[in-house]
């Protein structure tokens, strides 16, 4: 069973308060099929630690705020490196850049369907790719 239409609105309004902050490489993942504990993940990138509390906070506030979620437990405040925020329907990761590629969790979930997040610039892609412009032709 797919994500429901309440874990994707939860991921859009995150995905766009990320946005809001600046945040870099925003995907949501549909995570249903495979996980009983949630439905979505929601992926941001931060440059810096205190980039990643910003992101991390705005997000928060937003779904606690405007969407009445309960945070059910946040992880990562410390280091500032990962932050993880979840709220039962949608599990939010803001990384730090640098983890980010280093932990790679695109790749791990890479079977599960991306869910489409509008007004959200499209992350870029990665070094695995062919850099030559053969798609184009």
């Amino acid at each position: 069973m797919p994500a429901t239409e309440k874990a994707i609105e939860l991921a859009r309004a995150a995905a766009a308060a990320a946005v809001d902050v600046n945040a870099e490489e925003i995907i949501a993942i549909d995570v249903a099929d495979r996980l009983a504990l949630t439905d979505v993940f929601l992926i941001a990138s931060g440059s810096s630690e205190r980039q990643v509390r910003g992101i991390a906070d705005r997000i928060e506030h937003t779904l606690r705020k405007e969407h009445r979620m309960k945070l059910k437990r946040r992880e990562g405040y410390q280091d500032l490196r990962w932050v993880l925020l979840d709220f039962d329907e949608i599990v939010v990761h803001v990384q730090h850049a640098e983890d980010r590629e280093f932990y790679d969790l695109e790749r791990l979930w890479k079977d599960c369907p991306f869910i489409d997040l509008p007004g959200v610039p499209a992350p870029e892609k990665g070094s695995d790719e062919s850099s030559d412009s053969e798609g184009d032709l």
